[in-house]
């Protein structure tokens, strides 16, 4: 386990985000990605909340933003050293920002993620 502090945490939470291909970070439409410092659900790293791009139909609007949730303690649980945080960060936005594009969990761990 290291520990890594809320404020170092939250900047590879944006580097993360802001090094998605343009082309997906333009599609994050109604999103709230936000880092929970204290614990979070058991053997998660982060969670996607909310309705999929691939379900949202023209019914859509005046729904609260899709949330994304990125557990420090649980990622610093999980690794040994801060590249390996940096890195288990990025898998993990990418992972739940996959969710957010209507990604499954099996599809998107056989894609490495």
């Amino acid at each position: 386990m290291i520990e890594v502090g809320r404020e170092r945490f939250e900047a590879m939470v944006a580097e993360a985000l802001d090094g998605l291909p343009e082309e997906f970070a333009r599609l994050l439409s109604n999103v709230a990605v936000t880092v929970e410092h204290d614990g979070g659900p058991r053997n998660l790293l982060g969670l996607y909340r909310g309705v999929p791009l691939t379900r949202r139909t023209t019914s859509y609007s005046g729904v609260l933003p899709d949330q994304i949730t990125i557990y420090r303690q649980a990622i610093c649980a999980f690794c040994d050293s801060d590249e390996e945080v940096l890195e288990q960060v990025r898998r993990t936005v990418v992972h739940e920002v996959g969710h957010h594009f209507g990604i499954g969990d099996t599809r998107l761990r056989e894609l490495g993620w």
